[in-house]
Formats: C-alpha cells, sequence, structure tokens
C-alpha cells in the first residue's frame, strides 16, 4: 500500500510513535489536502497552534488528545500573539510514548523554521516523521485577493518577512523591479513599504494589503508604497488593538487596483462575509450551511425546536408491529426526525432495514431519503419535482385493487404537520394510519451573546424555513433588529413574519430550503451590484446604520 493510501503507517517495532508534521494552510479548511485529511484520521495526538487548530480538528477522531500550547515569549505575550514553542516537548513527549502525532502549522511546514527545528529534533532522537505540504500563506492569500504573481513576462517573486528581514535583505528586493510578497502586520506594513521605498522602489509602486486571507472575514486594500498608510488610517483600520494581526502585501505592478477588480474573485462573492442566522439544528442544516458557505456567507445554526417522543407511545408501537406484521403496502417519511423515531422504535425492539421487506417506502425529499439510505433502506419514491407533500402526493400512486394487495399507509410524522398528505392519499383510495412519531417543542433560548446579536444587528440575514421558525426564533430570542434582512420560504412564512412586525425582504419562489438560499444570494448580488454602480464602499447589511429597509424581493 503506498504512502498516500494508508491512513494509519504502522509504528517502528523500537516503540517510538510517529510524527507527521502538516500544512494547516493559511485559513480556509477547505485547503487542507487529502493526504493532511487522512493523516489527521489516523492521530493519537494533535499538536496545533490555536489559530489552526478549528481547520484541523474537525478531521481527527473524537478521542484524540490535544494538548494545549503555552505562550511561553514575553514579546508575543505582550502583543497578544500565541507564538508558543512549547510544540517541540510536546510532540518528542508523544511520539516517545508510542502515539501517532500531527503537528499541525500554519502554511506549509518548510516555511515554518519551528517546525524545521522540531524535525531536527525527531531525527536526532530516531523518530520517524514524515511532512504533509500545505498551501503556504504567502501564495494562497494573494490567490484569494485576486492578486496573480506572476504573468507571461515571468517576472522573479521574492518572499520577505518582514519580522527577520535584513538590510541586505531589502536592499536586494528594492533594487529588483520583481513581485515582492511581504508578510507583515497591519502595524508594520507601512514600516515595511517604507524599507522598500528606502532601497529604491518608487513610492507610487502599486501594493495591495490582504487580511485575515483565505477566510470569511478577509479584506483587502489597493494603495501604493507611499499611501498604505494613509489608506489604512482613512480606512479606520489604525490605530486599533488588532494592529498585530499578520497581513500578507503583494508589491509590484501585477497587484494594479484595476487588474485586482476584475479577479477578485473570492471577496466578491454574494454574501461574502455575511453572518446568517440559520434557524434549525446542525443537522438539519448541513447541506443548506454549506450552500451558503459555497456564496461567501457565514451559517450560524441556532435551533428553535426541539424534538421529544409522543405523550402516548402505544399508537407508535403498534403501527411499527404492524410493518412487521404485513399491515401496510407503503410507509411515508416527511421528515428526517421521522426516519429518527422510526429507527429508535426499530432499536428498541431488535429490529433493524430488513423489517421493510415488501413494504414500498416514500421520502419527502433529498434529506429525509438520504437518512433513509443511512438505515439501510432505499426509498421507492421521491418526489420528482417539489419536494413537499404537494410533490409526494403528485407522484403518488392512486390505489389499485388489483396491483395492491394492501389499501393501507403508515404515516409517521410530527404532532403539528398539517393534514395534506392525508387528505391526498385518502383521495387517492387509500387508507391512513396517521401516526405520531415525535413530538416538537419550543427549544432552550440561545447564548446570551447570540440573543443579543439577533437583536442588535449582529446578523446580516436570517432565514425563515416555516412559520413555526419565525414564531420559535422571537419567543426564544427576541426579534431580530431592522437591519438584518429577512428571507422566508413561501407566502405563509412570510405572513407570519409580517405579523411579528418583521419586514420580508427575500421570497423564495419556491418552497425549497436551497432555492430560498439561492434567492437570499441573488438578493446580496444585486445589493453589491448596487453599491459598485454608485461607486460605494461595499458593506454587509449589519455594517449599515438603521433605517429604511428595503422591499421585498422575489427572484
Amino acid at each position: 500500500m503506498s504512502p498516500t493510501t494508508s491512513n494509519r503507517p504502522p509504528l517502528p517495532a523500537h516503540g517510538h510513535g510517529h510524527v507527521t508534521f502538516l500544512g494547516a494552510g493559511p485559513g480556509d479548511p477547505g485547503l487542507l489536502t487529502l493526504r493532511a485529511v487522512e493523516a489527521l484520521a489516523g492521530a493519537d495526538v494533535l499538536v496545533a497552534e490555536p489559530q489552526v487548530l478549528d481547520v484541523v480538528r474537525g478531521h481527527a477522531r473524537a478521542s484524540v488528545s490535544t494538548p494545549e500550547l503555552t505562550v511561553i515569549d514575553d514579546v508575543s505575550t505582550t502583543a497578544g500573539i500565541p507564538v508558543l514553542r512549547d510544540a517541540a516537548n510536546l510532540v518528542m513527549e508523544a511520539a516517545r510514548g508510542g502515539k501517532r502525532v500531527v503537528r499541525a502549522v500554519t502554511g506549509d511546514p518548510g516555511l515554518d523554521t519551528d517546525a524545521g527545528q522540531e524535525m531536527l529534533a525527531c531525527a536526532a532522537a530516531g523518530i520517524p516523521f514524515e511532512v504533509v505540504p500545505g498551501v503556504a500563506t504567502a501564495v494562497g492569500v494573494p490567490a484569494y485577493a485576486g492578486v496573480p504573481l506572476r504573468d507571461e513576462q515571468g517576472a522573479d517573486v521574492r518572499f520577505v518577512d518582514a519580522r527577520t528581514a535584513s538590510d541586505r535583505c531589502w536592499s536586494e528586493v528594492g533594487a529588483s523591479d520583481g513581485t515582492a510578497v511581504v508578510s507583515a502586520t497591519l502595524e508594520t506594513v507601512a514600516a515595511a513599504a517604507g524599507e522598500l521605498v528606502a532601497a529604491g522602489r518608487k513610492p507610487d509602486t502599486p501594493l495591495t494589503v490582504t487580511v485575515a486571507g483565505t477566510t470569511t472575514r478577509q479584506r483587502t486594500w489597493t494603495a501604493t508604497l507611499g499611501t498604505i498608510a494613509q489608506t489604512l488610517k482613512q480606512a479606520k483600520v489604525l490605530p486599533s488593538p488588532d494592529g498585530h494581526q499578520p497581513v500578507i502585501a503583494v508589491v509590484g505592478e501585477r497587484s494594479a487596483a484595476a487588474q485586482r477588480e476584475q479577479l477578485a474573485w473570492f471577496e466578491s462573492k454574494p454574501l461574502f462575509g455575511w453572518k446568517v442566522l440559520v434557524p434549525r439544528t446542525k443537522e438539519q442544516a448541513a447541506s443548506l450551511s454549506d450552500q451558503l458557505r459555497s456564496y461567501g456567507a457565514v451559517p450560524h445554526e441556532v435551533p428553535t425546536i426541539a424534538v421529544e417522543p409522543p405523550r402516548t407511545p402505544q399508537q407508535m408501537e403498534r403501527a411499527v408491529k404492524g410493518l412487521v406484521t404485513g399491515r401496510y403496502e407503503w410507509i411515508a417519511f416527511t421528515s428526517v426526525n421521522a426516519v429518527k423515531a422510526v429507527r429508535e422504535k426499530f432499536e428498541e425492539y431488535g429490529l433493524d432495514a430488513r423489517a421493510f421487506a415488501g413494504i414500498k417506502v416514500a421520502a419527502v425529499g433529498e434529506q429525509t431519503a438520504a437518512a433513509l439510505v443511512d438505515f439501510g433502506v432505499k426509498p421507492d419514491l421521491v418526489p420528482s419535482g417539489e419536494q413537499s407533500a404537494a410533490g409526494l402526493l403528485e407522484d403518488w400512486p392512486p390505489y389499485d385493487p388489483v396491483f395492491d394487495p394492501i389499501d393501507r399507509v403508515f404515516l409517521p410524522r410530527a404532532d403539528i404537520a398539517t393534514e395534506t398528505l392525508v387528505a391526498g392519499l385518502i383521495e387517492l383510495g387509500w387508507e391512513v394510519d396517521d401516526v405520531t412519531a415525535y413530538r416538537t417543542v419550543r427549544a432552550s433560548p440561545p447564548p446570551a451573546d447570540t440573543r443579543e446579536a439577533i437583536k442588535g444587528g449582529g446578523f446580516d440575514a436570517v432565514l425563515f424555513t416555516s412559520s413555526s421558525t419565525v414564531r420559535n426564533l422571537v419567543g426564544i430570542a427576541g426579534k431580530p433588529h431592522n437591519v438584518t434582512v429577512i428571507a422566508c420560504i413561501g407566502p405563509a412564512t412570510a405572513k407570519t413574519a409580517e405579523e411579528h412586525g418583521l419586514r420580508v425582504d427575500v421570497l423564495s419562489p419556491e418552497p425549497s430550503v436551497h432555492r430560498l438560499a439561492e434567492a437570499l444570494a441573488e438578493f446580496g448580488a444585486a445589493r453589491r451590484a448596487a453599491a459598485v454602480e454608485a461607486g460605494e464602499h461595499v458593506t454587509r447589511p449589519s455594517e449599515r446604520r438603521p433605517g429604511g429597509r428595503r422591499r421585498r424581493t422575489t427572484t
């Protein structure tokens, strides 16, 4: 088996563990390599710098040990930067104990001098190690900022760390006409620009400065070597207690403003940096949150309902027993929670997916179908059109006594579900056992900071996927601020929102959560285009002053 396909390399016979020095990239979790994900999945111990721990932690096992790194250098402590180097001791101790250790660093390990020293320590101690390259920050950040480092002329590219650059380094880069990629901080980037001017670069040489590169907090300023200090001051970026934040500055004609306007693909996403409230559980919101991220948004899931067993479980117990004894021709699942309720009852009785043999299974939509497949059941019917009760009825066959030996349908559902599906099935000639499989109750209030963000305008948008999500969110957290864009899945949900004093900005043309997210993205794109056309700085809704709301938009 090749090294690239083996998740857990065998441990050496002498008892030492194994260390993987892993590049976590500049910040975007999507930039982790496949090999990095494999190494993380096999780790016993994960030693990661605080700024990359969230990037890599999700790919490790739940049982992985993540010892905390301690700040040990006074300069870093004063500046508020967790530059710490007790990592070597943690790595060596774990490896000597026979553990598989992943040492994760920002960017690429080959450009991290401390990682290099730790590799030498492993080599001296006879501890086997490997290196998994990552996307270097100095390369990844310009790519996300829309700043190519080379063009068809093939100019030289020099990488400079402003913290350690010598006078000779500044002189060489200053005398060159190539592209310079400078790693600095918000506070020191103007001084670095001054060094280049003093070394011979013209003050009108263009540069771009990017902070929080490859994340949804990314922001890029375009200026010249001579004007960057003034640009950051006018943008009210400096002075600031956040001045220690690292930045990547790209110096040279290839970072000119006109070119960046055409190539800034990341920051021009329709919902870039928008904090979007999704009133669903993390499990329910998974695919929706992924879709929002693809538009540049930062989804924040807040459950508004909790699921509890029915008050009287006997009806559900009889129906599940009826499945086994052949009482039903069909079973229809209208939610992931219905699948979960039936699955839990099956497990209680020692049953599994084989109990569905001979029974036709319907699912209201793709997410419900996926939950069934995870259970081991492939649904026979999923709506070909609208993923709703109405869409399910569109494709549901009428009862035919010649072909259907049994005329009964088992419908496990929530206690507050509508009667649409029951009435439609009866009209098609079926008998329906309409069974309460679970109850929906209002969830507990979210944390205080989330409630404050909802009421204080900290969210840019909120997606309401049903009338109950409107009522429950307002009930547990308060009414969203009037600068927050309100997006509703349909007219009934919009009406409920308006009854609660909310102005609806976006109305989905179809009752689909994914079409709702798409409609919000179209709204965001139109808003961005209007700002650009007016020559205004593109801002998020939460950055606007309280005032008039846009009229409702349908797309």
